[in-house]
């Protein structure tokens, strides 16, 4: 998947690879893709951002979530 093709909605199904929680971030690399709760999304940011080819951040999403 590329930064052009449209990326899906991140699901509660797709989970952080780093502890297992529901992901909100995707992050494309050139080698593939890694998906990250919010906590170790933003832990890991500024790494990422150097690496990745694009960001998908759902993370506004947790507001909403609690809302309903």
């Amino acid at each position: 998947m590329t930064a052009d093709q449209v990326t899906p909605e991140l699901t509660a199904a797709d989970r952080c690879d780093a502890c297992g929680a529901q992901a909100y971030v995707r992050v494309l690399l050139s080698a593939g893709e890694l998906l990250f709760c919010a906590h170790h999304a933003r832990k890991h940011a500024d790494a990422l951002g150097e690496v990745a080819t694009h960001i998908q951040d759902e993370s506004d999403r947790l507001l909403a979530d609690n809302r309903a």
